[in-house]
Parts: structure tokens; sequence; C-alpha cells
């Protein structure tokens, strides 16, 4: 294909000062006419060295069989098969993260980067190596803390990811295919992307800026070098960037971050409310003015929000005096704060507005992810039985909500919509209970599981 040959005059004014101007061109110009180039070195130039290359290493289980139905034990029961062991074999992984800490050796990455690995290496910009350990990782929003030793590091400075706006220029560093440290700049595309299903808490930073494998848990900074998000996930069908990247919000790293410290463990507490988002049909229904906001459809029984006075149909605007967008705003800025804590609300009832102070309570296991439970059961989210389950009232246990095909639970023999109604010849009415019976998540266990109008033993070891 053919260039057209067009010149803008802003173009030739722009050759025209290049030719005149005393420089060399062995190199392009840093400055034209006296006048210097505008360039991100300078910026880049701090920043890069608080950016860290990681690589992992650990084992994955590989069925010896590969075919869906040799890891079903009805199937294994009916032909008699011997159960088949499963075999490990290496797996590694590359990625980045961000130096934030540089006192105590702090740096911020991805939980999928750093998860099930034996070892964890860092590499510095300067080419330096060190092993880290894991000080916290948190699955549901994707980060984890680690930690290597303090010998002369730079930190990159965090600031307000609040304050962003679309539209501001950006720039993402990290470890692109495992090619060595990289730097791309782009803008900020769009703010509070939720619902892709890539986590369970989203509020994602849209950018243009080149996100790749590799680039997960690095540094997504503003034009003076300070971070404003963890590059986290791509929007791709080929697996390659297309333009659309995501971050999380350094703010809500920043208070993942102080959990992960201090216990190790994010400790979510719990409002006590079923929300959708507030739509335009919902407003007009209602008979209000907003479209921002997330609609109380249900109050959970002795709950904070039940405790505190918020009722059906009440509009939540916003905590703390910070306005809520909609229903998954809502959840993520409740997800983060502490048990305990106090809060305000600013509710929308029948028109009208008011305050009302509640208080974030304890989590109450309605869902888990199985994992916490038992190794063999990762894979599983489990649940409670609820009033519209057809079982609910006839069988006590807990419902397996769902289990992806090839996982451990699925490998164990887990099927979605089992019930598990005893573990360990011990009967099992809710999640707590099964926790009970489990006991030591590291010993084999029995469970006893109701499928359809049948019913079957499945030994975990």
């Amino acid at each position: 294909m053919r260039l057209k040959q067009t010149i803008s005059a802003a173009s030739m004014a722009l050759i025209l000062s290049f030719s005149f101007a005393p420089v060399s061109w062995a190199a392009f110009p840093s400055e034209v006419n006296g006048k210097e180039l505008p360039s991100l070195a300078p910026m880049l130039k701090n920043v890069i060295q608080g950016v860290v290359n990681i690589a992992t290493e650990g084992k994955k289980e590989a069925s010896q069989l590969n075919h869906p139905f040799f890891d079903d034990p009805m199937f294994k029961h009916f032909f008699n098969m011997p159960e088949q062991k499963q075999r490990q074999q290496p797996s590694q992984s590359l990625g980045s993260g961000v130096i934030v800490d540089a006192k105590k050796g702090y740096v911020i990455t991805n939980n999928h980067v750093i998860a099930k690995a034996d070892k964890i290496t860092v590499t510095l910009r300067s080419g330096k190596h060190f092993t880290a350990k894991v000080i916290g990782a948190d699955e549901e929003s994707d980060i984890a803390v680690i930690q290597i030793p303090a010998e002369n590091l730079s930190a990159v400075p965090m600031t307000d990811s609040d304050k962003l706006k679309v539209g501001d220029y950006v720039v993402a560093i990290g470890n692109p295919f495992g090619l060595g440290q990289t730097v791309t700049s782009g803008i900020v595309s769009a703010l509070g992307r939720s619902g892709l299903g890539i986590e369970s808490y989203e509020d994602f930073i849209q950018t243009d800026a080149s996100i790749n494998p590799g680039n997960s848990g690095g540094a997504l900074v503003n034009l003076h070098g300070e971070l404003v998000g963890i590059n986290t996930a791509i929007l791709s069908r080929s697996g390659a960037n297309i333009g659309i990247g995501f971050a999380i919000p350094i703010n809500m790293v920043h208070k993942i971050m102080g959990q992960l410290i201090e216990h190790g463990e994010i400790r979510r507490g719990r409002l006590g409310v079923y929300i959708q988002d507030l739509t335009p049909d919902l407003a007009r229904a209602f008979d209000i003015k907003n479209h921002q906001g997330a609609v109380v459809s249900r109050v959970a029984p002795d709950s904070s929000a039940e405790k505190a006075g918020i009722k059906e149909g009440d509009i939540i605007v916003s905590l703390d005096g910070k306005p809520i967008k909609n229903a998954s705003n809502l959840r993520n800025t409740v997800g983060l704060l502490a048990i305990g804590k106090k809060i305000e609300l600013g509710v929308l009832r029948e028109g009208k507005q008011r305050k009302i102070n509640a208080v974030i309570g304890e989590p109450q296991m309605e869902k888990q992810n199985a994992k916490a439970l038992h190794q063999r059961l990762e894979g599983a989210v489990l649940g409670e039985l609820e009033e519209n389950h057809p079982l609910f009232g006839k069988v006590d246990g807990v419902v397996v909500v769902e289990v992806p095909q090839g996982t451990p639970a699925w490998t164990a023999g887990l099927r979605k919509n089992d019930i598990i109604t005893s573990a360990n010849r011990k009967q099992v009415k809710n999640l707590e209970g099964l926790k009970k019976a489990i006991g030591d998540k590291n010993k084999r266990i029995l469970l006893n599981i109701r499928r359809g109008n049948g019913a079957l033993f499945l030994l975990l070891q």
C-alpha cells in the first residue's frame, strides 16, 4: 500500500525548523531552536526503579487420563476403574510488581501472578534477584503483597486515584511476554468499569496504554510519576492487546494492602442488604429524579442493615458523604470496610432524603469458596439452602453452587447442585457445620452427597 504524499502546513513548519536547527542527525534532537522537546524520560528515570519483574515456580496437578469421564466417580464405579493418582507437573509464570515501601521491602502484585507458587523471584531494574515471601493475598480482589530484603530499594509514590479523569494521560510499566521491563503510554479510557466477571470486586480503570500478558501486577502511573493503578487484565480474543486494558485503582489497592499486611488476609464486613442498580425505569417508578444509587431489594434478617432501620425500597445514594453510583459501587465500598466501622448512609425513602447510621457487621457465610475448607475442594463454591430451593425444609445440607470442570473439586467428584448432607459421618446443616465437621483441612474427608434422587459417598484424600 502506498502512502499518501501530503504534508500539512504544521508538518512542513516542523520539518523546516529541524532543517535549520543546528543539530546532529546521528540522533533525534532533544531540543529544537532552543526549546526542549517533550519527553517522558525524566519522569520515568526514578519510577522504573520501583517496578520489578516477577518469576514464579510451582507445581500443578495434571490428570493421567485426559477425559472428563475418567474423573467421574460414578463412571469409575460402574466400569471398575482404579483410582488415578494426580501427577504433579512443573509450572512457571511471569509477571510484574511495584515496590510501595522501600524501607520494608513491600511489593504489590496480582494474586494470580503468585498463586500456587513454591518460589517467587523478584528482579530489580538493576538486575539484582531476590527470593520473595508472601505477606498476604486476596483472590477476590486479585491483590497480593510480597516482601523482599530492603536493600537500597526505590518505591513508586502513590496518589489519589479518585482524582483521575477520563482523558488523563497514563503510562503502563511491566514485563510483557517476559521481554523485560517495558513502558507504554495512553490515556484513561473509562473509570469504574465493573460487571466484567474478571474478579469478585471490580472498579477498574480502563486504559488504551498497551497491557499484555506479563504486565499483570505492574504499575499504571500518571505524568507526575505517581502510582494510580495496578495493571491486571486485558479484553482480547487473541491474548494480545487490542487497546482495552484494566487496572485496579490504587485507592482500592491501598485499603486491601493495609489489611493484608496487618492480618495476612481480608476481613470483609457485611451490611446485610440485597441490592440492584437504580435504572431509569426504576427511578420513574419511584418518582425520583436521581439516576445513581443502589436500590435495596431485600434486607437480611438480624443484619446490621435491619438493626439500623434500612427498609426494602430504600435507595442508597451515598456512604460517608461519597456518592454511590450503583450496586457494584456500594458492594465494593462496603467490602473494603473494617468490621465494626460506623458509617453514615444517605438514603432516599419515598422521595425524601434521610441519613441512617449503621455499623459494618460480621460476614455471614451464605456462600464460600470451598478451598478454605479443604484443599481437595478447590474450585467449588458452596452455599446455604435458600428459601427458593425445591428441597428447602426437606433436606439439611450445603449446596454446591458451582464447580468448574477440571478443578480439584470436579476431579474429586463434586458436581453443580449436589447437596452435601454429611461430612465424616456428621450431619451438616449449614456452611459453619460443614467447616466443623471437616476439621483439619489437610486430612481426608468422607462426604455424603445427595444428587438428584440418588446419593453417594465421596472420599477425598
